[in-house]
């Protein structure tokens, strides 16, 4: 057998040769070589260096840079994006790249102690003295009297009276494994600091707050729930911002007064929480009125006027200041305006989380990046012209515009992929909405 050496090898068979694209993990290397050469202009070192790409997925010359530009203002985002799609796109063999951002820390995933929670509502407010803890209380309640396996969880450490007001005590026995076990309150779970501190006051701040909240968040036994309603401090204080960062909340109720200045304080903590991607349930405005028992006229507590027209968000309820909402609630035992707060709240949190989409839709959720090309192809190649072509991904797809151009014939520019509409179905969904040229 005869040996192949170079001088076996044609000018034109090199030509040839060199023409040839590289596989995909030679120009995955090729790629992320070039992103190497792209700085992250606020701390100097390059883009993996300084932890912004988390993924780069190559699929016959289709790049997807993953990267995690969060922390840039929307201009700045837009450079580095700009200075990464240049320098990709500069890599022989690359046909089509763009950059998607990097999924949410927090993507769903439970505190271990919930992981077998469906929904985790909190209830906060802006201001103490708003009647949050009896919202809380009531809206937890209803819950549970409308058939559903519900808990309270008291995370106001300062202040925990969630127990005062339902008229439970300890002692917190624990289980097999030596997690506490909540309380019941009728067919009601509850857990709270207040069970077993036995009165003594609650001067924690800080990292002791902080370590306090965590190990009764992960270490609660609440087993399988369909609601567990969360109980917050007023205000945005360190409790406040480490349930944010660490429980995954699918949704937050708030509670104000009519008065101007607490309906300003809660427009501003509502920011707090959608800056955080969790969605705004709606606002419960307490002690709106009151019925003269004697005379039946009614009276307003507050004078306001209209103070909600700079809200935004919508009104759950406007409850009157109704003595039988001073009795100890339990389920099925519930003021009938306090009922319907429940059964509302709890609705509106599932409308938030259910997407409405066809059944035929590409379900990218989940789907590592370098099978997200594939499938897009895949199905748009199976859509017939004219018709409909619906994506769903925890990603926002607008980048996709210009990939779908190019698989289209005769589009050149994406602009001519129209219509072509992203809708933030909630905070980890997306959905997009086109037509196949």
């Amino acid at each position: 057998m005869s040996e192949h050496t170079d001088s076996d090898v044609t000018p034109d068979d090199r030509d040839r040769i060199d023409e040839q694209p590289p596989d995909d993990a030679g120009l995955t290397e090729a790629v992320e070589a070039a992103l190497r050469q792209v700085r992250d202009p606020e701390v100097g070192k390059d883009v993996f260096e300084a932890g912004l790409v988390s993924d780069v997925a190559v699929s016959e010359g289709a790049v997807t840079v993953v990267a995690d530009l969060a922390d840039f203002d929307p201009e700045g985002g837009e450079q580095v994006t700009n200075a990464m799609l240049r320098a990709v796109s500069d890599v022989p063999g690359v046909e089509h790249a763009h950059v998607e951002q990097a999924t949410p820390s927090v993507d769903g995933d439970r505190t271990p102690g919930l992981a077998d929670v469906d929904r985790v509502v909190a209830v906060a407010s802006a201001k103490g003295g708003v009647g949050k803890t009896t919202v809380a209380t009531h809206l937890a309640c209803a819950m549970a009297g409308a058939g559903l396996d519900v808990g309270l969880f008291d995370a106001d450490i300062h202040g925990p009276n969630v127990p005062d007001v339902l008229e439970v005590d300890g002692p917190v026995y624990s289980d097999d494994d030596g997690n506490p076990l909540p309380v019941e309150a009728g067919d009601l779970d509850v857990m709270s600091v207040g069970l077993m501190a036995e009165g003594a006051p609650l001067a924690w701040r800080g990292a002791m707050a902080h370590d306090a909240l965590s190990e009764l968040f992960q270490d609660t036994a609440w087993g399988d729930l369909d609601a567990l309603v969360v109980d917050l401090p007023p205000g945005t204080g360190d409790v406040v911002l480490t349930t944010l960062q660490e429980v995954h909340l699918d949704g937050v109720v708030f509670v104000t007064t009519p008065f101007h200045a607490a309906v300003t304080d809660t427009a501003r903590s509502l920011d707090l929480f959608r800056d955080n991607d969790v969605p705004v349930v709606g606002v419960t405005v307490n002690m709106a009125g009151f019925t003269c028992p004697s005379c039946g006229d009614e009276h307003d507590l507050f004078a306001h006027g209209d103070p909600f027209d700079g809200l935004d968000a919508p009104v759950l309820a406007e409850l009157d200041f109704d003595p039988s909402v001073q009795q100890t609630p339990r389920p099925g035992e519930v003021p009938e305006q306090m009922q319907e707060l429940g059964e509302d709240a709890h609705e509106r949190v599932e409308d938030i989380w259910a997407v409405d989409v066809p059944d035929d839709a590409l379900d990218l959720r989940g789907v590592a990046a370098d099978e997200r090309h594939d499938r897009v192809r895949a199905t748009f190649d199976a859509t017939e012209r004219g018709e409909a072509f619906v994506l769903v991904s925890d990603r926002d797809p607008t980048p996709v515009r210009s990939f779908l151009a190019t698989l289209s014939a005769h589009v050149d520019d994406p602009a001519d992929v129209s219509p072509f509409d992203v809708e933030r179905a909630n905070p980890e969904t997306w959905v997009l909405r086109t037509v196949r040229p």
